[in-house]
C-alpha cells in the first residue's frame, strides 16, 4: 500500500548515525543521501524510509503512531533491538514474542533518538 515514509529530524547526523547502524540488522541499507535527507531501502533499489531535517519543526506523534519494520528472522528482531539500544534508542517493550498481538509475533519496540516509537516484527511460526 504504502510507497515510502519519511519522518522529520532534528538532528539529521544523530539520526543517521542511529538509522545506519539499525537498520542494516533487518537488510536495509541507505541509498542516498543529500544535505537535509536521507533514503533507506533494500540494497540496490529506492528508498522505502526518509529522514528529513527540520530542526525546527519536529513534531513526534504521540501514543497510537510507530513504525514497524519488517524482519528477516527472530535473530534479526533480537540485533535490532540491541543495536537501537547501542546507538542512541531507548527501550519501548522489549524484544521477544510478545502474545498480545498474535501467538507468533516476535518483536522489538524502541523510541529512537527523535522519540519515534519503532518496531521491528516478524510473524510466523516459532
Amino acid at each position: 500500500m504504502l510507497h515510502h515514509l519519511s519522518i522529520a529530524v532534528e538532528d539529521l547526523a544523530r539520526a543517521a548515525a542511529f538509522y545506519d547502524a539499525v537498520l542494516p540488522t533487518l537488510g536495509y541499507v541507505r541509498v542516498w543521501a543529500d544535505e537535509t535527507a536521507i533514503g533507506y531501502g533494500y540494497p540496490g533499489g529506492g528508498d522505502k524510509f526518509a529522514l528529513k531535517l527540520r530542526a525546527s519543526t519536529v513534531c513526534v506523534p504521540g501514543d497510537g503512531f510507530h513504525l514497524a519494520f519488517t524482519a528477516p528472522d527472530r535473530e534479526a528482531v533480537l540485533r535490532f533491538y540491541q543495536t537501537a539500544l547501542a546507538h542512541g534508542g531507548t527501550d519501548n517493550g522489549g524484544a521477544g514474542l510478545h502474545p498480545e498481538y498474535g501467538p507468533h509475533y516476535q518483536a522489538a519496540f524502541v523510541f529512537d533518538p527523535d522519540g519515534y516509537r519503532i518496531e521491528a516484527v516478524i510473524v510466523g511460526e516459532i
